[in-house]
């Protein structure tokens, strides 16, 4: 799936703290990149910039910036990632400054994760898995989104499906060349083994 418009939000908590991370999704990101620090910082390396607002020149912080080339990133696309100083004043300015770079706007709520999903970075169960792990309260809910989120009730599922799928193919086969010299007779037995498995 391709988005013709870029996107950005904080990803890290509120301000004020000591760090923020700015992320970045979408065809512009490297124009964005560019436009704010000059440069695009070789592929998954942490390059330290001087951000400055594309328009005026003026300074906005020191951060490290980073550069992950779509597919092989966090959403499927090209993304970018910026960690400057959390105070809230830096963190307007550069979300400010990137609403200036054209095509980029700011993302809603999800939209980095239905990104990721709509690109296949992210399965169902494991978007819920990520929604889980933030919403964690205890050891034991952390534990379990995590499992989630590491692909483990995913995998489950499809192994399910796959067994599904083998027994309709018996039970069709059953039906559809009953009267073939050449299968079984019966086919059924297995198919109801697989059902009673998935069952149990």
């Amino acid at each position: 799936m391709t988005n013709p418009d870029t996107i950005f939000a904080l990803s890290s908590g509120r301000p004020a703290a000591a760090i923020a991370v700015v992320r970045i999704s979408g065809p512009q990101a490297g124009r964005a990149l560019q436009e704010l620090t000059g440069r695009v910082p070789e592929p998954r390396k942490a390059a330290l910039a001087r951000v400055r607002d594309p328009q005026t020149g003026d300074p906005i912080d020191e951060a490290l910036a980073l550069w992950f080339p779509g597919p092989r990133s966090e959403t499927g696309e090209d993304v970018a990632e910026l960690q400057l100083h959390g105070g809230r004043a830096v963190i307007a300015a550069i979300l400010r400054a990137l609403g200036t770079v054209p095509g980029c706007r700011m993302a809603e709520a999800g939209e980095f994760t239905r990104r990721a999903f709509a690109n296949g970075k992210l399965d169902l169960t494991r978007v819920e898995g990520l929604a889980d792990l933030i919403a964690a309260d205890s050891e034991a809910q952390r534990r379990q989104a995590l499992r989630q989120l590491t692909g483990a009730l995913g995998e489950r599922a499809e192994s399910w499906r796959k067994r599904l799928i083998e027994a309709m193919a018996l039970i069709e086969a059953r039906i559809d060349f009953s009267d073939e010299a050449d299968v079984p007779e019966d086919l059924v037995r297995p198919a109801l083994a697989l059902a009673r498995e998935l069952r149990g």
